[in-house]
């Protein structure tokens, strides 16, 4: 017998265990040494300053919450998704270290302003995840001093690649561990009700078939609870026009940077820290070192710079002047206001932005996967995909008409023109 079934959890546990107060689930139980260790690497402690919901702030002014208490409400979940009598029993005590370790380490590759910042520089917050957890960082060295192969059983869950499925269902597919924690946690932190539902009764409805995650028949109206939740959330807190106006200012600024150090201008203010990733060579210790205070430093200082557009940008974003929306109908309109905005002296490279948001609540089978299907147990242990024994699920997939929203944004001196 190799490590993997020889390992007992109990051999690892502290002697004074630990507990976190926290908002959404009273307490976060920490058991195990080595999870202790993962809080309190670098790389984790980096998660405090990155914001959870990068833009949303500027509208819903409560919603300050950071990577670092959603990653520790991750591992949360999960270790209530262990409780469980169908994954205690099935489940190996290293499978549920492994599964702890990547629900507390799935976002830790998110860069300063998350997406906004990932969309500029290429940048995908899962490779870079992985890529933490498998090169030279305290993480991967607080996994190897456990296991050798614990890093790399980690990455395989985070990149859906893991022998056991149950694995990756828990901390990634359209019930898990993850949506679970930011639903209600940005729902409270934002001060709306949208994103509430029944976790525990899905919890409690869990069963384990064939190899994979299912539910029981009678926890159908918890799980549509929690559907139509994502999905309100989605509509009246992340796709907000209010926080995508601010996420396109961050885009732009970024932007701007990049262009500006591609055609060798001579900036007053250095780009030490953000050097690595305008060339494309990013080390580890590089992405720990950036985070969304040294990135708010820049902006200041970027103010100071000659380049207009890149210092009007910044005092727009740090003032609060953020770009104006109206509905966008077609390509053609959006073509007509570059010209106008151009007429105007603003570049539509950066003054002038659209985007197009839509939201499919339930993705059925052939759309993104089978890993995606949430699957329902019936009392005589025949196995359905939910749409047939939920009429609000099978209605929103034959309606076809999934909301669609597209808007282009600009600077406010152009709303008479616009």
């Amino acid at each position: 017998m190799g490590f993997r079934e020889e390992f007992v959890l109990k051999d690892i546990e502290m002697n004074e265990k630990r507990v976190l107060r926290d908002a959404i689930h009273d307490y976060i139980h920490v058991d195990h040494l080595v999870i202790w260790h993962l809080i309190n690497s670098k790389e984790m402690q980096r998660l405090r300053r990155i914001k959870q919901l990068g833009g949303t702030y500027q509208v819903f002014q409560s919603a300050e919450h950071s990577r670092f208490v959603h990653s520790l409400g991750v591992y949360q979940v999960v270790r209530k998704m262990l409780e469980t009598d169908c994954l205690d029993s099935c489940l190996s005590d290293y499978d549920k270290l492994t599964v702890m370790c990547a629900g507390l380490l799935h976002d830790i590759g998110h860069g300063p302003f998350s997406h906004s910042f990932e969309g500029v520089f290429q940048e995908d917050h899962e490779d870079m995840s992985v890529r933490v957890i498998l090169e030279n960082s305290e993480v991967h060295e607080i996994l190897s001093n456990v296991y050798e192969g614990l890093p790399f059983d980690v990455a395989a869950i985070i990149q859906h690649t893991h022998p056991n499925q149950i694995l990756i269902q828990m901390v990634s597919s359209q019930l898990d561990a993850d949506r679970m924690d930011y639903l209600l946690r940005d729902s409270y932190m934002t001060g709306t009700t949208y994103g509430k539902y029944d976790m525990s009764r899905i919890l409690r409805t869990m069963r384990i078939c064939e190899g994979k995650i299912v539910y029981k028949e009678s926890g159908v109206q918890a799980i549509e609870n929690y559907i139509l939740a994502r999905y309100h959330m989605y509509w009246q807190v992340y796709y907000h026009p209010t926080a995508r106006s601010y996420e396109h200012l961050l885009q732009s600024i970024f932007l701007r940077v990049k262009d500006l150090y591609d055609k060798d201008y001579n900036f007053k203010t250095d780009l030490y820290y953000l050097l690595p990733f305008l060339k494309d060579e990013i080390s580890i210790e590089a992405f720990v070192h950036l985070d969304e205070t040294v990135v708010l430093y820049y902006f200041r200082e970027f103010m100071k710079e000659d380049d207009f557009i890149l210092s009007d940008l910044s005092s727009r974003f740090l003032n609060r002047r953020l770009f104006k929306y109206r509905q966008l109908k077609d390509e053609k309109e959006h073509q007509l206001i570059e010209k106008i905005a151009e007429e105007k002296g603003y570049n539509p490279r950066y003054y002038i932005m659209s985007d197009y948001q839509k939201q499919v609540p339930y993705l059925h089978y052939g759309q993104d996967g089978e890993l995606n299907e949430i699957e329902i147990l019936s009392s005589s242990k025949e196995l359905s995909p939910l749409p047939l024994k939920s009429e609000i699920v099978s209605a929103i997939l034959n309606s076809k008409q999934f909301k669609s929203d597209k808007k282009v944004f600009f600077p406010k001196e152009l709303r008479d023109e616009i």
